[in-house]
């Protein structure tokens, strides 16, 4: 963050809710509504406008906002997904399979290099989960790395969205690095994931207050962030040499359900000496 605010060629693909478009630390960022679609607020109350809202100021908000702001110069391509209406599953809303499938599909197709996905998935019936795997196969082949919440039900597991070989799952930490109980936690998010801060995190609220939130929702946008200003700084290096450097900046990986911390300096000190 210090070397960079992100470039607009980089685009991020943030399916989440609908954002308060009018908050005013949001003013100058550069966001689009993926396909056309509305993802402008009309309830602020509503839990899915005050998570998009929350998130987004995570990437995108004005730098000495309330928010972490990390790619502010970043272009963000927003696919709304989540109805405005009270989420069901605690402080994470969801969406079926399928809905997810046509969202990432769509957000690639519109540019986005990377994808956050701050989501629990619901109904996952054989159909829609062989969707959701062509989806994210789709998203690798066009060179765009999805990054997802681990999820807060505090298990040991995995789903049709943590298990897919390309994809980033995010567990949670407090602001000491140390494993929140409640993150999921499991074999695939330990080999091919991210822990990165999930408590206590300070962001925009809908109403244009700022509001405290935590869980891996909040934790999967600054994996997201560290990608996009990764990016900024290296336009010619593949998905692959990006991915690469954010999961082993610490080196090689133990056999472990719980991943290593989210070290943003030593990917870049990584791609810097593989391009020296």
């Amino acid at each position: 963050m210090q070397r960079s605010s992100g470039v607009s060629d980089v685009v991020i693909g943030l399916i989440d809710g609908p954002v308060a478009m009018d908050h005013p630390d949001l003013a100058a960022s550069k966001i689009h509504m993926s396909g056309g679609a509305a993802g402008a607020c009309t309830m602020t109350e509503s839990f899915a406008c005050q998570h998009g809202t929350f998130v987004a100021g995570i990437l995108s908000a004005r730098r000495g906002s309330s928010a972490p702001a990390i790619c502010p110069g970043c272009t963000l391509l927003l696919r709304t997904i989540f109805p405005e209406s009270n989420a069901t599953n605690g402080d994470m809303p969801g969406a079926t399979p399928l809905e997810l499938a046509s969202a990432i599909r769509e957000t690639v197709q519109a540019g986005a290099r990377v994808i956050n996905l701050s989501a629990a998935l619901f109904q996952p019936t054989s159909a829609g989960v062989q969707k959701l795997q062509e989806a994210l196969d789709f998203a690798a082949a066009r060179g765009a790395i999805t990054v997802v919440a681990a999820g807060n039900q505090g298990t040991l597991g995995s789903s049709a969205i943590t298990r897919h070989p390309w994809v980033i799952p995010v567990a949670g930490c407090d602001l000491n690095g140390r494993p929140l109980s409640e993150s999921n936690f499991g074999s695939s998010i330990g080999r091919r994931g991210l822990r990165a801060p999930a408590e206590a995190i300070s962001s925009l609220g809908s109403d244009g207050h700022p509001r405290s939130f935590g869980g891996t929702s909040a934790a999967a946008p600054f994996v997201t962030g560290t990608i996009a200003l990764l990016w900024s700084e290296f336009p010619s290096a593949t998905a692959a040499q990006i991915k690469s450097a954010v999961l082993y900046a610490g080196g090689m990986r133990r056999n472990t359900v719980v991943p290593p911390l989210l070290d943003a300096a030593g990917a870049y000190e990584v791609i810097s000496a593989a391009r020296a």
